[in-house]
């Protein structure tokens, strides 16, 4: 999976360490940060890329390339695998065979769960970046602040994942697009988050790589910073969120509360 990078036109200010502040969020307010899973937290394009053809394989249809495949991931592995169908016959993706559908997609799940953990990682700074921000949070001048996970990934995989790699640790929830009624964009999910919290969507930041963590934190009133190092940075051109990082280990300097910044941001901050 090849990333492309979104060019600074689109921000005020930038510097080595890229921090873009479009509007300046209100960190020593935040109680909740919600993060996206895929293209966020984890590089797992090659899974899924692996899985949807051996799909296709399963049911003789010719493979996709790679990067087509990464650039249809995001809005839950239904979609992924009917877009790919849709792709792969050369139609779109309401017109695919209900019936062919379905076996696809059930035998991606199964094939994507015996091996969501082949390739897939979790990207560089991601760790240290969660032991940061735990620290902040738990520190004697820290906020009192919960992590969690949503994704749009099915919420049995997006948990084994986060168990396999080492993240699991950090977050109160972990939840899938199966864990609720409807997937992102839709806000049902934060809000639900924020209820569980007692967060308000003032005190709130999803943190994601695509315009659907970005439309799905606007959805609940809620803040956003984007990642221009996953899956679908593009999309974050027409959708900006109110910040925009190139590493995951700009997140603790980007959260880090005023009071604690002389220490823990240093120079690498961008300020308006």
């Amino acid at each position: 999976m090849i990333a492309t990078r979104i060019p600074p036109t689109c921000c005020h200010h930038y510097t080595r360490h890229v921090i873009q502040i479009i509007r300046a969020i209100p960190v020593d307010r935040l109680k909740l940060l919600v993060f996206d899973l895929d293209g966020t937290l984890i590089d797992s394009a090659q899974d899924l890329c692996n899985s949807v053809n051996a799909a296709l394989k399963e049911f003789d249809l010719g493979p996709l390339p790679d990067p087509a495949i990464a650039g249809l991931v995001g809005n839950g592995a239904p979609m992924l695998m009917r877009r790919s169908l849709a792709l792969a016959g050369k139609s779109a993706p309401d017109e695919v065979d209900e019936d062919l559908f379905g076996k696809a997609y059930a035998f991606f799940l199964q094939y994507y769960r015996e091996h969501k953990l082949d390739f897939t990682y979790a990207y560089e700074g991601v760790l240290d970046a969660l032991k940061a921000l735990h620290e902040l949070h738990d520190g004697p001048e820290g906020p009192t602040r919960v992590m969690a996970v949503l994704t749009n990934k099915p919420v049995r995989p997006a948990r084994g994942i986060c168990e396999g790699l080492g993240l699991a640790g950090y977050f109160l929830h972990i939840y899938g697009g199966d864990s609720f009624p409807v997937k992102k964009p839709d806000p049902f999910g934060i809000r639900s988050l924020m209820e569980e919290t007692g967060s308000l969507p003032q005190e709130t930041v999803m943190i994601g790589d695509s315009h659907v963590d970005v439309q799905t934190a606007r959805n609940a009133g809620a803040w956003s910073i984007g990642c221009t190092f996953g899956f679908g940075p593009q999309s974050l051109v027409d959708t900006p969120p109110d910040i925009l990082v190139d590493s995951a280990a700009e997140w603790a300097r980007a959260l880090a509360p005023a009071s604690l910044a002389p220490e823990n941001l240093g120079p690498s901050k961008t300020v308006l």
